[in-house]
């Protein structure tokens, strides 16, 4: 099977300009997700799917192909799961190939690691999924206690079930997280998401899942690579 890792890096992020180049840790944010790409040495592509002349050419610096730039799904309305798809039939055009599965792997979770992406890939193969979703469980932060603030001053409890519980004796809940989207290519580019039919959920370790949408999370994310190397 021929496996294609698509690293979509729109240039027009707004919470955080440029973000998906801002330096992280010494190196471009972009540049840990290429380089964890080619070290787990699974794919036969590994490509950058941007619009930004910036963002190709650094991307191309730490060794990943940039072929060609979007030739659509730029906005910040259009789900990613399209610019990925969009990618993969632009590659198939250029290199004259087809690919079997694809893995979508965001900019923006620098912390996801090669072994994290094999590790995922071979349960996706094990368990002969079509889809399948990386994610992490909620750990400090209870989404069982959580709430919305409404327009008079009160609140409205999300999972009023879980409110009156102690912690431990409710179950594990997980979120969703961007560091690794796996499909086969042909029920994706039917279903035109990696949330298709039938999806399955992969758990990642929750310092893996980071993912930089803000200025808070970059500070946190940082926090959380000092620890892992030990120099908090």
């Amino acid at each position: 099977m021929k496996i294609i890792a698509v690293i979509p890096a729109r240039g027009g992020s707004k919470r955080i300009p440029k973000k998906n180049i801002i330096d992280f840790m010494g190196k471009p944010m972009i540049a840990w997700t290429i380089e964890a790409a080619i070290e787990s040495k699974l794919f036969d592509r590994v490509i950058v799917s941007t619009d930004d002349e910036e963002i190709a050419l650094i991307a191309k610096q730490y060794g990943c192909d940039v072929p060609f730039l979007r030739d659509s799904n730029s906005d910040d309305i259009t789900p990613v799961s399209l610019a990925t798809i969009r990618a993969v039939e632009q590659a198939e055009i250029y290199f004259n190939e087809e690919y079997d599965i694809v893995i979508q792997l965001m900019a923006n979770t620098p912390l996801r690691t090669c072994q994290d992406i094999i590790d995922h890939y071979r349960y996706f193969i094990d368990q002969n999924n079509n889809f399948q979703i990386s994610s992490f469980k909620f750990g400090w932060m209870n989404p069982w206690w959580s709430f919305k603030k409404l327009n008079d001053g009160s609140h409205e409890w999300m999972l009023p079930e879980g409110v009156s519980k102690r912690s431990q004796d409710l179950p594990n809940l997980f979120c969703p997280t961007g560091a690794i989207w796996i499909a086969r290519k042909e029920e994706l580019f039917q279903e035109q998401t990696f949330y298709g039919k039938g999806f399955k959920f992969y758990e990642i370790d929750w310092k893996s899942a980071a993912d930089i949408d803000d200025l808070d999370d970059l500070q946190f994310t940082k926090a959380i690579y000092l620890l892992l190397n030990n120099k908090l």
